[in-house]
C-alpha cells in the first residue's frame, strides 16, 4: 500500500479548511490528519502530529504565518510548509520562502494547485502559484535586461514615423525629399525633423551619423568611404 502524505491544515476560516479538506480528499495519497483555526493551536497540533506537510494561512489574527513557520521549524523541522494566502504579492512569497516555506499558493487558485504543491514539497521541491511564477519570471527578466545606453534611451523616445524619417535623413535626403518619400506635407516633414533634433539633442549631420553608428543603424564603412 502506498504511504500517504500526512497533512495538517492551519487557517482561521472554517469554510476554507472544510473546502480544502474536500479538495485533498480527492487524492487518495493525501491524508489530512489534523486542522487548526489559529497559529498557536496549529503549532501545538503540528508538534504532536509531526505531519509531512502543513498547509498554512499567512494572515491569522493571533500568531501570523511567518511566526508559525519559525516555531514550526523547531517543533517539527522535517515538516514541509505550503503557504495558502489571499495575497499574491511576490515580496510576501519571497519572505515566506526565506522563513522556511517550500511553496506559496493563492486561495483563488484551483484545487489542483494545492494538491500539486503538497506533492511537490513532499518530494523536496519548491512550488509557487502560477500567478507568482509569472511575476517572478518578469522580475527575473527585468533584472537581467542589459541597461540601455544614453543613445538608445534617446532613440527610444522617437515615434515610429520619426524613426523612419531619421533613417532617411541618414541616407542624405533633404526634408523635402523625405516628405515626398513618406507621403506627407513639407510642413509635417519639418515638424518631424524639429522633433527629432530636439529628442536626440543635435541636428548636426555628423553627430547624427555617429549616434546612428552607436545604435547599429549606420554602416561605419559608408562614413569612411564618403
Amino acid at each position: 500500500m502506498l504511504k500517504q502524505i500526512r497533512v495538517v491544515i492551519v487557517d482561521d476560516h472554517a469554510m476554507v479548511r472544510e473546502g480544502l479538506k474536500k479538495i485533498l480528499a480527492s487524492d487518495a495519497s493525501i491524508d489530512v490528519v489534523g486542522e487548526a483555526g489559529d497559529g498557536n493551536e496549529g503549532i501545538t497540533i503540528i508538534g504532536k502530529m509531526r505531519p509531512d506537510v502543513v498547509v498554512l494561512d499567512l494572515s491569522m489574527p493571533d500568531t501570523g504565518g511567518l511566526e508559525v513557520i519559525a516555531s514550526l521549524r523547531k517543533v517539527s523541522p522535517k515538516t514541509k510548509i505550503v503557504i495558502l494566502s489571499m495575497h499574491g504579492k511576490e515580496a510576501l512569497a519571497q519572505e515566506a520562502l526565506r522563513a522556511g516555506a517550500s511553496a506559496y499558493i493563492l486561495k483563488g487558485d484551483s484545487g489542483d494547485e494545492a494538491i500539486t504543491a503538497i506533492h511537490s514539497v513532499h518530494k523536496g521541491n519548491y512550488y509557487f502559484s502560477a500567478q507568482l511564477r509569472e511575476a517572478m519570471v518578469f522580475t527575473y527578466i527585468g533584472q537581467n535586461q542589459p541597461r540601455l545606453s544614453r543613445e538608445e534611451v534617446k532613440f527610444q523616445t522617437l515615434s515610429e514615423r520619426e524613426r523612419e524619417f531619421f533613417l532617411l535623413m541618414l541616407a542624405g535626403n533633404t526634408t523635402a525629399e523625405i516628405s515626398q518619400l513618406m507621403g506627407v506635407s513639407h510642413k509635417t516633414g519639418q515638424k518631424h525633423r524639429t522633433s527629432i533634433v530636439k529628442k536626440l539633442g543635435t541636428g548636426n549631420p555628423m553627430e547624427l551619423i555617429r549616434l546612428a553608428i552607436k545604435l547599429g543603424l549606420y554602416d561605419l564603412h559608408l562614413l569612411e568611404s564618403s
